[in-house]
């Protein structure tokens, strides 16, 4: 059966929307067997930065020569995207036969997610992994993957997000992404703002677990050729260059290396050699990648204020003349917090509909941008948008995408010239 097919009954799933717990995929993983116990497990939580955090620590396993398996949400272009063994996407003629699988043992009620979940569990059982590399949804205690038993927990920064299910304030925020932690195990976390450090320190504590912070018990600086230096826990690294742009990626690549050298520590063999190269070799697709061509469209995963901020701060590696900004988001996202950071740099506006449920209006953002005192067009399509920002870019223009990752899922789509399904989720 091809996978298009059965996706479509996955895609059914969504009518039940976003449940948080762990007992419906506990029970879906208990039918298939618990395959989540073939494998060990690292969970990354975290509101920005799971992704790329994750690629790294896969690429420094993968390059140890450990068979590791990494699980992330949302896909930009392809289904197949969130399951990777080794930094390949799964087959989809192997994902509809498994996928079919999970369907058919999923309680009536269970959700996208946690069939999707469920399903990760399979793949990596049956591939045989050593380690997998799981990223959390939206949330922490009460998200699908806290069913697995991690033996640590990796907590990219936190800020507010998904306030209407996690709660209204960092506190609350922090609280339930740190609770997937599992007890008596180790943490290992990125700088955070001071209420979200004390939540994360508080639930440490009561959960016995041991919490490495970055800033305090290793640490990253940059240098100003591009590169950064790694001070960890037992090893010093110089002159790293991520294989991912931005200057915000050595904080992604530091959290990373300090999770290899804890499980290094815990007796996993890991050669000096696979933490240079896979720092180096790492990639995550549509964050700070830039398309070449004339003009250079550069796209970016930004959706949220803190990411926005990294944004603008890494756009000062680059030259150009004007910067035009080809942007679309989600209706239930702070508009006037993502864009702030962006709008001292910005030129011109191409605001768009991303192709998902939940799409702000283009006229309806971009009669956001004229508030601000920018000139800003509603396009329509993300397509178009692209279009129009091209028409009137000149050879030394940059076109920045960004807003949502599903306005960067269309372009990306576009580019490979293949159909494109929003999939929030």
């Amino acid at each position: 059966m091809p996978l298009s097919d059965v996706l479509e009954r996955l895609y059914a799933r969504r009518r039940f929307g976003i449940r948080p717990g762990v007992d419906r995929v506990g029970k879906l993983l208990g039918r298939l067997g618990n395959p989540e116990k073939q494998f060990r497990t690292v969970h990354v939580a975290g509101t920005n930065g799971k992704g790329s955090t994750s690629a790294f620590l896969s690429s420094i396993l993968l390059h140890a020569g450990h068979t590791v398996a990494q699980f992330s949400s949302p896909h930009l272009v392809r289904f197949t995207e969130r399951f990777r063994i080794n930094g390949t996407e799964y087959s989809a003629e192997k994902l509809a036969s498994r996928l079919d699988v999970v369907l058919e043992a999923a309680p009536e009620e269970a959700t996208f997610f946690e069939i999707t979940t469920a399903l990760a569990a399979l793949i990596f059982s049956e591939e045989r992994v050593e380690m997998a590399v799981m990223e959390a949804g939206m949330g922490g205690r009460s998200d699908a993957t806290a069913a697995f038993d991690g033996e640590m927990t990796i907590l990219t920064p936190i800020d507010l997000d998904h306030t209407e299910y996690l709660g209204a304030t960092f506190e609350e925020i922090a609280r339930e992404k740190a609770g997937i932690m599992k007890p008596g195990t180790l943490v290992i976390s990125a700088e955070q703002p001071a209420a979200v450090r004390l939540a994360i320190e508080e639930q440490s504590r009561a959960g016995n677990c041991t919490l490495r912070t970055l800033g305090k018990d290793f640490s990253a600086s940059w240098n100003s050729d591009g590169s950064f230096d790694y001070r960890g826990m037992n090893r010093t690294l110089t002159r790293l260059t991520p294989g991912m742009a931005g200057r915000y990626q050595s904080v992604n690549a530091a959290v990373a290396l300090a999770a290899a050298e804890a499980l290094e520590a815990g007796g996993m063999n890991i050669a000096p050699a696979a933490f240079i190269k896979g720092v180096v070799t790492a990639y995550w697709p549509g964050r700070m990648e830039l398309v070449p061509g004339t003009p250079r469209l550069l796209l970016d995963g930004a959706h949220n204020p803190a990411g926005a901020s990294a944004l603008a701060e890494a756009l000062g590696e680059y030259h150009y003349s004007r910067l035009l900004l080809v942007t679309g988001v989600c209706d239930d996202k702070d508009v006037e917090r993502i864009y702030e950071p962006l709008l001292p740099l910005v030129d011109a506006v191409y605001t768009v509909t991303p192709a998902v449920e939940r799409a702000l209006q283009d006229e309806e953002l971009s009669r956001f941008f004229h508030r601000q005192g920018i000139a800003s067009q509603p396009c329509g399509s993300v397509v178009a948008g692209i279009s129009k920002a091209r028409s009137q870019a000149s050879d030394t223009d940059l076109v920045l995408v960004c807003g949502s990752l599903f306005v960067v899922g269309e372009v990306k789509a576009w580019l490979e010239q293949v159909n494109y399904t929003g999939i929030r989720g």
